[in-house]
């Protein structure tokens, strides 16, 4: 499902960004925490929370109304939690990583969601786009968000998954540009490093996005009574994404490794190259080298010193060789 997206770090401030009670998939009424439970309650109705970076204090107020579990309330207020699905009595809690590419880095963030009959509760920790595209996107389509609060929780992973795809579009870009520079020019110091950088956050992202498959077969699976069984193609449908998002990963980290291997064998090639010059240059000048030895050595007895023509019969001999060097050298490629 695509949503409009605005891939900007969270707002700074931080509490109580949505409290609404849904009937029919239609918005009735945004309602204070502590009316929540009670409207909960009501047959046909749902309650839709939205948390950004709360605090202790509102997390306990949110408890109180849905009397969530008290490991579950202190996994949501401290981040940094694998992606999982937890059960506790009749809620469900699910942790899932979000990601966003700011300054050329993939940077994580999390979402703590909470399910149970009649509401669901959203909580977000770190950078992360804003859910308002998610309400604002189904809000406009009542007979879907009146399945109730597990088309929601698909809605929101749905969307979380969705978002991974653009970070992987910006960073195929760079690594389309890195494969055309590496067969130009070995990579220098700081290319390498990025390189290094990228495929680091690869896996990173990869870590993240995995874990929500398993998350996603425990949704579809009949021991999960707050998953209603028409639901189950949906989550699925999310899980094919998580695979997709897999396998976009790992080609572009395979690319960046042969990106590696390539400008290696091109720096190689580069230094086989000038070893072959200077090793064709060296055999050029080896030749007046000899000549220059040998008669340097001052010897009084050397009947070519005075020969009439000696001086240019040697260095027209001298010229000789190293042209036929020369010629040899540039018909093998060495020069």
């Amino acid at each position: 499902m695509e949503y409009v997206r605005e891939f900007q770090p969270a707002p700074p401030q931080s509490g109580i960004i949505a409290s609404g009670v849904y009937t029919a998939g239609r918005r009735i009424a945004d309602i204070p925490i502590e009316e929540a439970g009670e409207w909960a309650k009501k047959s046909g109705h749902v309650v839709w929370i939205g948390l950004l970076e709360p605090d202790r204090e509102l997390l306990s107020r949110v408890q109180a109304q849905f009397h969530l579990h008290e490991l579950a309330i202190e996994d949501a207020e401290h981040p940094h939690q694998r992606p999982k699905i937890e059960q506790y009595g009749d809620a469900l809690f699910i942790v899932a990583r979000t990601a966003q590419l700011i300054e050329g880095r993939v940077t994580f963030g999390e979402t703590h969601l909470f399910v149970g009959s009649g509401y669901i509760v959203s909580v977000r920790h770190g950078p992360s786009t804003s859910y308002a595209a998610v309400r604002q996107h189904w809000e406009s389509c009542p007979h879907s968000l009146a399945k109730g609060e597990d088309f929601v929780l698909y809605a929101i992973l749905d969307f979380i998954v969705d978002n991974y795809m653009p970070v992987l579009e910006q960073i195929e870009d760079e690594v389309e540009a890195i494969e055309d520079k590496v067969l130009l020019k070995p990579m220098t110091g700081p290319d390498i490093e990025r390189l290094y950088m990228l495929r680091r956050d690869l896996l990173r992202l990869r870590n993240a996005a995995l874990p929500l498959v398993e998350v996603c077969r425990r949704l579809t699976s009949a021991d999960l009574p707050q998953i209603h069984s028409a639901m189950h193609p949906l989550f699925r449908d999310v899980t094919d994404h998580i695979r997709t998002v897999q396998e976009k990963i790992d080609s572009l980290r395979e690319v960046l490794a042969f990106a590696f291997e390539a400008s290696l064998l091109v720096g190689q090639s580069q230094e086989t190259a000038i070893s072959k010059k200077l090793a064709s240059w060296a055999a050029i000048l080896a030749v007046p080298t000899a000549f220059a030895g040998i008669y340097g050595m001052n010897f009084t007895d050397m009947p070519e010193l005075r020969m009439e023509y000696g001086y240019p019969m040697v260095l027209a001999t001298i010229a000789l060789i190293c042209a036929v060097l020369y010629w040899r050298f540039r018909k093998n490629g060495w020069l």
